[in-house]
């Protein structure tokens, strides 16, 4: 399945779902209206095998909850994701069986490129 985790009114994430071609192929969850869930969270982590590689250090809840001066294990970071929204480093594409996560421009370049490949 192909799917794009996402924040709908993330103009950043928006920019990056136009660039793909046909995007009508891709389920896309909003998640702020559609949380993750815990499947869908485990399901990531075969991919990844780490919480914390699906998890945003940028998000003001990491600040505010002061995050940062904390020694986070795997199981805190899936708690966090599954707590809030905010936490998960957005977008994460799911495509053909590889993962894509973040909005770096090298890995966005990259995903489009394997995304785009046959359009």
């Amino acid at each position: 399945m192909n799917k794009i985790y996402t924040l709908l009114n993330c103009t950043t994430c928006q920019k990056i779902i136009d660039q793909i071609k046909d995007s009508a192929r891709f389920d896309i969850q909003n998640i702020k209206e559609n949380p993750l869930t815990e499947i869908q969270l485990d399901e990531l982590y075969q991919y990844t095998k780490s919480y914390e590689k699906l998890f945003s250090k940028r998000a003001r809840l990491y600040r505010q909850l002061d995050l940062k001066n904390k020694k986070l294990t795997e199981q805190d970071y899936k708690h966090y994701l599954l707590e809030h929204y905010t936490f998960l480093a957005r977008p994460v594409v799911l495509y053909d069986g590889q993962v894509f996560i973040g909005n770096a421009p090298k890995k966005v370049q990259y995903m489009l490129d394997v995304v785009n490949e046959n359009f």
